[in-house]
């Protein structure tokens, strides 16, 4: 390419708020001043000035930098001037490419004042040195990474709250460790959304409701409180996202939960999250705005297999999602239908609700059959069965107690029993592994069998080793956890007496008690099976798979 005389000049200046500590001289007007004069003297003509402030060089990702290698492609510009080479980035691999490659296909000239480098003049010492000047620039961006981190560990576990604005709800205090203070018109908000989800109301439904009422979302929250502030957000609407941050945050019991969440590396800002282990947890710091009761409740209705589907007319039914097809593991589908009288339906009120074999519904009976069971005798049944437990309580506690826990130790009993055939089994092909793997050994010696059949063979010999060898850990830890908890019991009882009075099945009933329903197919010939599990009494299923594991094992 022809050599450049005439320059159309794209200055370039950057500054971290880790370069601000440095003082004036790495300013972003002290940079301006200096390239500008720099430029002015050589009778260049500057095109534009690009400013990066507040972006860290290890990140090319900037967007004044993205615009000037754009515009260097296109032609609008000639020569990149830069103060020094760690203004233009602290990644010596990127800026290596960048120098070496891309700007002389485009035949750009570089140049990195203080350093005294120029692509124009390829001979000097300053060039020879640029790769381990480069290398000393992303070393320190390393080493002042690590000292930051370091600092932000320490605050954090030494209790001082490490964030730019508190949670919705709160606000920064004003003492030493800015620890949250409750912002009350904000908390009552939080308690309401935590209570209606509590309930079993989902996200998205929590968020429409208080769109309806017309509630600020906390952005807007924010920027009606101080006026001056910018708000970002472009859709003033609550979301069903926003609701599961709140409802997820620890902050509201009144916990300093920090470090959840880091970067990569001090060159990848990739965000992710921190395991429970590496967080950063103080307990019973400042005040909370909800009780540890409410965050359970809302615990458990996270963990429910139920997470609730509303209806075409936004209602979530009782036993909505917590219902399973007794044969094919899949869940029981809400489904409805109009009653009719003549040529004219019938008011809402005559509407006939009915759950039926999810499977079916989208296979037909070439995978299962309906399970059809209206909803009104499906929700009387479960009431019934509620109201019996309750009314036994109500005569006689200690004989209700007695009774659940004889329940609840015979399936920990059955459980038990499974795990310890599996324990034995397990440590049995433990032990022939131990004997087969030096035997292959010894066979490869003696020529018994060829190399690779020998390598193929320890392979999976020894991951069959590994993964019993931690399969056989878990098991043992868990039996030796096994036990009857009375705790347990007492919570299912405190459970019950709440609803000793209920009239009709609520959600928030539903979901405080029951693990799961499984309901057989019905069958004219012979009595239909519907098993309610219990939270705290009966054992838990622990994924939609496990009837679904249930019928395949039949079947073969």
């Amino acid at each position: 390419m022809p050599k450049q005389t005439n320059y159309n000049v794209g200055i370039y200046v950057r500054l971290s708020k880790d370069d601000e500590r440095l003082g004036e001289s790495v300013s972003i007007e002290n940079q301006k001043m200096i390239l500008s004069k720099y430029v002015a003297e050589q009778g260049w003509n500057t095109y534009e000035i690009y400013v990066d402030d507040g972006f860290s060089g290890t990140d090319f990702n900037r967007p004044a930098v993205t615009r000037l290698l754009e515009d260097a492609k296109t032609g609008k510009i000639n020569l990149i001037i830069v103060k020094d080479l760690s203004r233009f980035g602290r990644n010596y691999i990127q800026i290596g490419q960048y120098i070496d490659y891309i700007f002389p296909t485009y035949n750009i000239r570089f140049i990195a004042l203080n350093d005294n480098v120029d692509t124009a003049n390829k001979d000097t010492s300053a060039m020879d040195m640029m790769p381990i000047v480069n290398l000393f620039n992303e070393w320190h961006s390393a080493s002042t990474s690590k000292k930051i981190r370091t600092v932000i560990e320490a605050n954090a576990k030494a209790g001082k709250y490490r964030t730019t604005f508190a949670p919705y709800g709160y606000v920064k205090g004003t003492d030493e460790k800015k620890l949250p203070v409750v912002d009350e018109p904000a908390a009552s908000v939080v308690r309401r959304i935590f209570e209606m989800r509590s309930q079993g109301i989902s996200p998205r439904h929590i968020a429409d409701i208080l769109n309806a009422e017309n509630i600020p979302t906390p952005a807007d929250y924010f920027s009606n409180k101080h006026p001056k502030s910018v708000n970002n957000s472009k859709i003033h609407l609550w979301y069903a996202e926003a609701i599961r941050r709140i409802v997820n945050n620890p902050t509201y019991l009144g916990h300093l939960v920090q470090l959840r969440t880091t970067t990569v590396s001090y060159k990848n800002h990739k965000v992710i999250n921190r395991s429970e282990e590496e967080m950063a947890v103080i307990h019973n710091t400042h005040e909370p705005i909800v009780s540890q009761e409410i965050w359970d409740k809302c615990r458990e209705v996270e963990a429910s297999v139920s997470q609730g589907k509303r209806d075409k007319h936004g209602e979530i039914m009782p036993l909505s999602g917590l219902m399973y097809c007794a044969d094919c593991g899949d869940k029981m589908r809400l489904g409805w239908n109009n009653t009719t009288a003549g040529s004219k339906k019938k008011p809402r009120k005559y509407l006939r609700h009915n759950y039926q074999c999810g499977a079916y519904s989208r296979f037909g009976k070439f995978y299962c059959t309906s399970h059809h069971i209206k909803m009104k005798d499906i929700n009387a049944i479960v009431l019934t069965d509620i109201r019996s437990m309750s009314a036994l309580v109500v005569e006689n506690e200690d004989f209700a107690r007695q009774q659940f826990l004889s329940k609840k130790e015979r399936i920990n009993s059955h459980q038990l029993a499974e795990e310890q055939r599996q324990l034995r089994e397990d440590k049995f092909r433990l032990s022939e592994l131990e004997t087969l793997i030096p035997s292959i050994y010894e066979d490869k010696v003696l020529g018994k069998i060829p190399e690779d059949v020998c390598v193929n063979l320890l392979e999976k010999y020894q991951a069959e080793q590994r993964e019993l060898s931690e399969k056989v850990e878990n098991l043992e830890a868990r039996l030796n956890s096994v036990k009857r908890d009375e705790n347990d019991v007492d919570e299912f009882i405190k459970r019950l007496k709440k609803y000793t009075d209920m009239q009709e099945l609520t959600r928030e009933m539903c979901l405080e008690l029951i693990e799961y329903i499984t309901v057989d197919e019905y069958a004219a010939d012979r009595p239909r099976d519907i098993h309610i599990y219990y939270k705290l009494l009966d054992k838990p299923l622990p994924d939609k798979r496990r009837l679904d594991v249930k019928k395949n094992e039949e079947n073969a």
